[in-house]
This record gives structure tokens, sequence and C-alpha cells, in this order.
């Protein structure tokens, strides 16, 4: 079969590589319809995210068709189109009973203090081939993958996987609330979705800070007020629209690869600080190897951490979802804890969220599919990588269609409805958030 493997740092390649097979009684093998590319892929590619072993399969995000399962599923059946969630977990132990499915026990090898365990990414969460091909084997299938009904279409099916429910996750960690003012650091694919679950969160208002052109102006259409780093400097200008005061909850999208603004005000201030960030970005990627301006390493790794704390008012909460890998040292706690700041951080729960972001799409409450912004066949992928790594202007969301036999086509969900609750906030009482 087709897959997108890794093969060292600047280097993947679209391979041939054999068919998985059932290897546990809780298996199921996936013929996958849909996957996509996410910025945890682009990690490995430009270095900022160690320990990939040459010859994995590339990939967190899937929707697609069950074709065979081991004894031990009982809750699926050949033919069942489902959303795969990134992470894996047994759903047996008590960290999985209790919700907190990134902390699985028992999916990584490496026994219960290694970690979290997702598809496609490196030895130490679990060496798992990913999903960025034509079959995937899913462990612990009577856990993980989330049955569709046909009114979810591939194109919103996709988000689910694993761009809403970290979204949803990075508003639950930061506490948001009714009436809160709230801000979105990084307007990525992850902070493109945090403005809708923010807001089905109760968020009064959501501020989104990026330095990318068309990446605020799809939050623009999302209603979200936006601060371009770029032109101007983004705690001013946050503590300007707040009355002097910063906002109540912010949103780390970004993590590891933040870049250091351009131009503006914002670079000037940040100048003498440029040494620092270059050794943060050496021990970030002690490894590189860029293609002229492709896999480029973020030359400023704690910046969207330090821009988030001091955005946020005192007595705030700041929910990172943007991802920081071990190696990454320095963070500004100084700050933080004399503003009496509350921390919040780590691995979404994919599986505690994704049942009900399923039930929010296919009940019209919420509509993902303007998130995706690129469509890509599999021969096209690694193109598709490069333009999505170099933040071309439209590539915010890159969705690899892979297999139309038993998709549903984007757009073609029947009863998807048209998602008012992102983007005007209509529809709250119906998307309540008690017990999520």
């Amino acid at each position: 079969m087709k897959a997108v493997v890794w093969h060292g740092v600047g280097d993947i390649r679209l391979d041939d590589v054999p068919e998985p097979e059932i290897q546990d009684r809780y298996d199921a093998i996936v013929r996958l319809t849909t996957s996509a590319i996410c910025g945890t892929d682009i990690h490995f590619v430009r270095g900022t995210m160690p320990g990939m072993k040459e010859g994995r399969i590339l990939g967190h995000e899937a929707v697609g068709v069950v074709e065979e399962v081991g004894p031990g599923v009982r809750n699926l059946r050949a033919g069942d189109r489902v959303v795969v969630p990134s992470t894996v977990a047994c759903g047996t132990c008590s960290y999985c009973r209790a919700g907190y499915y990134a902390q699985c026990d028992n999916a990584n090898p490496g026994g219960p203090q290694a970690g979290t365990v997702f598809f496609g990414g490196p030895e130490a969460a679990g060496g798992l081939d990913g999903l960025q091909a034509e079959y995937a084997r899913v462990p612990f299938a009577h856990v993980g993958p989330v049955p569709l009904p046909d009114t979810v279409d591939d194109g919103q099916a996709i988000l689910l996987s694993d761009i809403y429910p970290t979204a949803w996750f990075g508003a639950r960690l930061a506490e948001v609330g009714d009436g809160d003012t709230v801000a979105i650091v990084g307007a990525g694919p992850v902070g493109q979705a945090a403005v809708a679950c923010a807001r089905l969160q109760g968020a009064g208002r959501i501020i989104v800070v990026d330095g990318i052109p068309d990446r605020l102006e799809l939050a623009r259409r999302q209603h979200a007020e936006t601060v371009d780093f770029n032109t101007e400097d983004p705690v001013e200008a946050v503590r300007e629209l707040t009355g002097g005061i910063g906002v109540d909850r912010v949103i780390d999208a970004v993590g590891v690869d933040a870049q250091r603004p351009a131009r503006g005000p914002a670079a000037e201030a940040l100048r003498d600080r440029a040494e620092q960030f270059d050794h943060e970005r050496d021990e970030a990627a002690p490894e590189r190897n860029p293609d002229g301006d492709t896999w480029v390493a973020g030359d400023a790794p704690t910046l969207a951490a330090r821009w988030s704390v001091q955005m946020a008012a005192k007595a705030g909460t700041v929910g990172t979802v943007g991802v920081y890998p071990p190696q990454v040292q320095h963070y500004p706690f100084g700050e933080a804890f004399m503003k009496n700041l509350t921390l919040k951080t780590g691995n979404c729960n994919h599986r505690r969220y994704v049942p009900r972001l399923v039930s929010l799409v296919g009940s019209g409450a919420l509509d993902p599919t303007p998130l995706v912004t690129r469509w890509s066949g599999a021969a096209d992928a690694i193109d598709a990588y490069g333009a999505f790594d170099r933040r071309e202007a439209g590539w915010t969301k890159v969705a690899l269609g892979l297999d139309d036999r038993g998709a549903v086509a984007p757009g073609m969900g029947e009863e998807a409805g048209t998602g008012a609750a992102t983007t005007a906030g209509t529809g709250h009482g119906e998307a309540s958030t008690e017990g999520g």
C-alpha cells in the first residue's frame, strides 16, 4: 500500500509498504478514506520532536471503514465507518476510566510511566505506524474508533480525530466559562478550532493572535477579534483591548515551533532576546535539515508561552495544547507565579471528547468544514507537506483524500447544518458542556 514515511529529519517520502495485519485480539484493520497533515507531523520533519524511527508511517488523524476486527472487538464490525482518535488507550485502567486517556497505563510498551501513545510518533510515544496510508492497524479498537452517522461527512469527521478534540481540551484546560474574555495564541488549525470550542463553552470575547494574514482572516470570519504580531506588539494590543487588564483565559495553540515577529514593534522589542532564542532553538532541535525555506525549525520556541503569560490577567488561567517536547527546558514561571496564574497543559484525552463532538456535528450545532482549506490526493502528499510547512497562504489545514470507497464526500452530509454556533454564538443552549 502507499504511505507517507519518515526517513529522517527533512526527509519524508511516499513509499510502498506492507499492508498491516491483526496482531492482537483487540486490533482492527481500518481502510482509511481520509487523513490529514498536522503541525505535530511537521515537528518530526523539522527536528523539533526527536526519537523517530526510520521507516515510520506518519499521521495521526483519520476517517475510514472497518475491514476486519480481532475477536476481542465486540462493538465494531466490518463496514462500519469510523473516526480514529489520535491517541491510543486501553479503556480499562484507572486513568482511562477517569477520562485521562492520554495517560493510559497499558497502551505504551514502555510501561505506565512512559506517557502518551499516538499514531505515527516517536518510539517513546509507542512506536506505532501512523494513519497517512491506505490501511492502518488500530490497537484497542474496542475503545478508540468512534462510529459515524452518514450525516457527518469526511470533511467534518477528519477534524474530529485530533484538531477539534485538542481545541476543546485546550478550552477546558484554560477553564473557559460564561462571559470570559479569551486569547488564543496561534491561528493554525487548533487555534481556529479553539474559536468555536471556546464560544461553545461560554466565552464572551475571543481574541486571536497570529502573524499570517490569511489565518487571521479565517479567524475574523468566525467573528473573533484579531491581532497581527507583525504589525503591533501583541501583548500591548491585548491589554489595550481589555482596558489594560489582560484576558481571563489564554489558550496556547502554538508550542515549540513558534516564530519571532518578522517586523513591527514586537520584532524590535525582541531584538535583545535573539541570542537566548537561538540557544532555545538549538536545544529544542539539535538536529535540523532544512531545504531552503522548508523544514525550518521555529526560531523562538518559548515565545508563545511568554506571550500567553503576559497577556493573562492576574489570577487568570493559561491552557497549553501547543506541543512542547521534553527537551524544551524554559518557561516564564516567575512571571506566572507573581500573577497568581493557573497553568494547565498536556496531551489531549481525545476519546473523552470525540463522541460528543460527533454528536454536535451530526445535530448541526457545530460545522468544522470551513477549517479544511486544502484537499490533496495521496500522490501529492509530499508537496502538500511542504506547502503546509511553509505556512503558504490558504494552507491552514490540509486533508488527504486516500480512498473514496465508503467515504461520505465533503458537503454531502444531508443534515449537517450550517454551524451557526461556530460563528454567531447561537445554539449555545443545545451545546451544553456539562460532563465534558
